[in-house]
C-alpha cells in the first residue's frame, strides 16, 4: 500500500489582509493566515482523516516556521520540504471590499524559496508513494524550473500508474488567458480527475455556456475520466464518462471568499478517495460553503462534522449545546 493517500507540490505563503472598509494604503495592522492552494487542499484532507504529504521549498526563517506550524497542526507530513536560508517566502495582500468596489489581491511571489527549487531538491520517491498526485494550474507559471518539476512529477506518476488530479485555478494577475490555455495543456492531457471552473474554460477556450456541453468539451480536450466544473452561484457539475451530475450550492453567510475553491477541490477528492465521485460533488459544495463562512484560506472541520452537515438540509442558525 502507498504511504500517502494524496501528495502534492506547491508554494506555501502568508496572506496579509485588512478588513472590509479598510484600504491597504492606510493599513496600520494586518491579519495573517497561512495559505497556498495545494497546501489548503491537503490540510483539509488531512483533517478529514487522509494521509497527505506536501513537497515544497521554504526559507529557513521564522516565516517559514509559521507555515510549518500550520502543516503540523493540520497533520500534513512535511518531511519532504526543502529548507534554504537564501530565499524568501511568498506573500500576498488582500483588500476586502463591499459593492460597488470588489476585493483586490496583490501577489508578491518573485524569487522565493519555492520558485528556486531544482530537480535535485525533490524527493521523487516520496512524491510518488501515493494513491493520488494533486497539481494546481496556479503553480505552473511561477517559474520555468517549477514548471519542469511539475511536468516530471506528472510524467513519473503516469508511468507508475498513479492517478493525477489537476485544478485549473487561473489567476489573471499571474498570466493571460492565452498563456494559461497553452501552458496547462500538457498537464490536463495527462490528468485523470480534472477540476476546471466554467468561467475559466469559457475565458480560455471559448467553451459552451451550457454546463453539460462544457463538461464534454473539457473531457474531450483532456481525456480525463472525471471532470468537475464550478458554476459559481449555480453550484457544481460533474461527468464521469457515463453520468452527468449537478450539485447546488449550500446556503451560507459569506465572511471570507478566499479559499473556497481549494475547499471545494478537497471535498471532491474526499469523495473520490472513498470511491464515490457523485458524493464528492456533495462534499465539494459543502466544504466550499464552510470556507466562505470562516476567516482565512483553510477550512477547520472534522470528518464527523462534515458527515453531520452533509445530511442536514440546512446548517447554522442555532446553538448546539
Amino acid at each position: 500500500m502507498p504511504r500517502f493517500d494524496v501528495t502534492t507540490i506547491g508554494e506555501g505563503q502568508l496572506r496579509y489582509s485588512v478588513p472590509a472598509g479598510k484600504r491597504l494604503a492606510e493599513m496600520n495592522q494586518l491579519d495573517v493566515h497561512v495559505t497556498g492552494t495545494e497546501l489548503n487542499v491537503v490540510c483539509l484532507l488531512s483533517r478529514l482523516g487522509w494521509h497527505t504529504g506536501w513537497v515544497s521549498g521554504l526559507p529557513d526563517s521564522p516565516l517559514g516556521q509559521r507555515v510549518l506550524m500550520a502543516l503540523k497542526l493540520a497533520g500534513v507530513d512535511d518531511t519532504a520540504v526543502s529548507h534554504t536560508p537564501n530565499h524568501r517566502l511568498a506573500t500576498y495582500y488582500v483588500e476586502f471590499a463591499h459593492p460597488p468596489r470588489s476585493s483586490q489581491v496583490y501577489y508578491d511571489r518573485a524569487n522565493t524559496a519555492f520558485t528556486n527549487l531544482t530537480h535535485t531538491d525533490i524527493d521523487w520517491d516520496y512524491l510518488q508513494d501515493t494513491r493520488l498526485l494533486h497539481i494546481s494550474g496556479l503553480t505552473v507559471p511561477l517559474s520555468s524550473g517549477v514548471r519542469e518539476i511539475l511536468l516530471e512529477a506528472i510524467t513519473r506518476a503516469k508511468a507508475d500508474g498513479i492517478p493525477v488530479s489537476f485544478d485549473m485555478n487561473y489567476r489573471s494577475r499571474i498570466w493571460t488567458p492565452e498563456e494559461a490555455a497553452e501552458g496547462v495543456l500538457p498537464f490536463i492531457q495527462q490528468t485523470d480527475l480534472l477540476l476546471y471552473p466554467a468561467r475559466d474554460a469559457r475565458l480560455m477556450y471559448g467553451f459552451s455556456e451550457e454546463p453539460e456541453e462544457l463538461l464534454h468539451q473539457l473531457a474531450e480536450l483532456s481525456g480525463a475520466q472525471y471532470v468537475v466544473t464550478s458554476l459559481g452561484a449555480d453550484g457544481l457539475a460533474g461527468w464521469d464518462g457515463q453520468h452527468y451530475y449537478r450539485e447546488p450550492v449550500r446556503a451560507t453567510v459569506v465572511v471570507d471568499r478566499i479559499g473556497a475553491g481549494d475547499a471545494m477541490v478537497a471535498g471532491v477528492l474526499h469523495g473520490w478517495l472513498q470511491g464515490d465521485f457523485a458524493k464528492g460533488l456533495r462534499y465539494g459544495a459543502l466544504t466550499a460553503a464552510l470556507a466562505l463562512s470562516q476567516y482565512g484560506d483553510q477550512v477547520i472541520t472534522t470528518r464527523r462534522e462534515l458527515e453531520m452537515l452533509l445530511e442536514s438540509i440546512t446548517f447554522g442558525g442555532d446553538i448546539t449545546r
